[in-house]
């Protein structure tokens, strides 16, 4: 019934979604809800999972909203037993949420980078084990882990965040080998994303003088959603980039990365900031969710949709990089050729 690509040869799959009430994570629970998908979300806001469940089943999916905070080892064992329970056996584990603090190193509290890191870094740690402990009896299932460019460079103001993503990054080869190792049907994945248009730049902590905003280029979370879907479809690549300033940054620190450093340490401050002087009081999701029960859905997109591009052409080269690879050596050959010919006495 279910084949090593990742996807079932009939009938809906049973996904689960953390990090489901908002951004990446709320498009990419629709986007396996429009393939009739039964999907269980996973996150802290009430508010915000109903409204996210209600966008599934509007979509065509099963929807199973499950509160739960991923920082919490136990939680996400009980959430995992109850997917099982009421939707099936778990086919796909996305991990996707976080939190963060838009600050500088010294300026953020032990107890805050202890809550980004637990969050970022062992929710996924949590869920990752929670999934394999059911999918590795079956020799089949697909855990997608939910990146970023900043897995691999690092930048200013986000040190608690970047911290988590390089974390999850060794951790996930880490396991992908031991996978590998016993030959397993089960498989894990990573998708690196570029700057999205979330809400996350209105609910997470910042102790900036002006409001924060992703790095541009900025895409639709969308973007991210159809890679996350493609990357549970195709588990066996060990990671996709998406987006060409993902490509550009990863490539740019593995030949130069003492000079991305003085880069960013020039522009990376501004290029984090609106011109918005940020308001007072202003509140993060660090510690409560902000679109609990007593208060907002947040949705999918943040304040940037006249910014954001819902397309990009680099997604495809990262999905078809073995048939980019033939195409070029086949036109390099043919160079080759025609060079030789054109020399010949």
């Amino acid at each position: 019934m279910f084949r090593r690509s990742g996807r079932t040869s009939h009938g809906p799959r049973v996904v689960v979604v953390t990090g489901a009430s908002g951004g990446v994570g709320r498009a990419t629970a629709r986007a396996f809800a429009a393939r009739g998908d039964r999907v269980a979300l996973v996150a802290r806001g009430r508010k915000g999972l109903d409204a996210a469940a209600d966008e599934v089943r509007r979509a065509g999916g099963t929807a199973l909203p499950l509160e739960a905070d991923v920082a919490d080892a136990r939680a996400v064992e009980d959430a995992a037993a109850q997917v099982e329970r009421e939707l099936g056996p778990i086919d796909v584990w996305v991990n996707d949420a976080f939190t963060t603090v838009f600050a500088e190193f010294t300026d953020i509290e032990p107890d805050e980078f202890r809550r980004v890191t637990e969050v970022c870094y062992l929710g996924y740690v949590y869920g990752t084990r929670a999934a394999l402990r059911r999918m590795l009896p079956r020799d089949r299932g697909v855990v997608v882990q939910v990146g970023s460019a900043l897995a691999y460079r690092g930048i200013p103001l986000q040190s608690a965040y970047c911290g988590a993503k390089h974390a999850i990054q060794g951790w996930n080869e880490a396991v992908r080998c031991e996978l590998l190792h016993h030959g397993s049907g089960a498989s894990v994945t990573m998708v690196q994303l570029p700057a999205l248009n979330t809400p996350q730049f209105d609910w997470s902590l910042a102790r900036m003088p002006r409001r924060p905003q992703p790095v541009p280029p900025i895409y639709q979370p969308e973007l991210a959603a159809r890679s996350v879907v493609y990357a549970a479809d195709h588990p066996r690549r060990r990671e996709y980039w998406v987006g060409a300033s993902t490509m550009g940054t990863l490539l740019a620190n593995a030949v130069m990365p003492g000079v991305l450093d003085r880069y960013l340490a020039r522009t990376g401050y501004d290029s984090q900031m609106t011109d918005e002087t940020k308001p007072p009081g202003d509140r993060g999701n660090l510690w409560q969710p902000l679109d609990g029960s007593d208060g907002e859905d947040f949705g999918a997109h943040g304040r940037f949709d006249e910014r954001a591009a819902s397309r990009a052409p680099q997604p495809w080269t990262s999905r078809h990089h073995n048939v980019l690879a033939v195409a070029g050596l086949t036109v390099a050959a043919a160079a080759a050729a025609a060079r030789h010919r054109l020399l010949r006495p």
